[in-house]
This record gives C-alpha cells, sequence and structure tokens, in this order.
C-alpha cells in the first residue's frame, strides 16, 4: 500500500529512446574525455606581441 503507479506515454518513451539514441551517437563521434589521462589544452595566441612583455615589444620596435 501507499505505491504510487506513474503512467508513461507513448510519446514520453520515445522522446527518452530518441535521447538515448542521440546520446549514443554523439559519444561515438565524440568521446567523452578521460578525466585522470587528459589535460586542457590551453588556447595559444598567434600574436607575437600578445606573448611578450610590453618592455620587451618597445625594445624590438
Amino acid at each position: 500500500m501507499g505505491e504510487v503507479v506513474r503512467l508513461v506515454t507513448r510519446a514520453e518513451r520515445e522522446r527518452a529512446r530518441l535521447i538515448r539514441e542521440a546520446r549514443a551517437i554523439y559519444d561515438a563521434v565524440f568521446p567523452p574525455a578521460d578525466p585522470e589521462g587528459e589535460r586542457p589544452v590551453e588556447p595559444r595566441s598567434t600574436t607575437r606581441a600578445a606573448t611578450q612583455s610590453p618592455s620587451t615589444s618597445k625594445e624590438l620596435s
């Protein structure tokens, strides 16, 4: 007694199935990152001036 039974519509079951299928496809294309084996990649600047200190860039000019 006291149990609650929730009826799930066909549309809700189909939506959940489609979400699971889409997640599986996404994970196949973009595998989840390994938290222990990978480090996040830091963006690198493409300009030399951004990586040099202001005093260094003045000396080169």
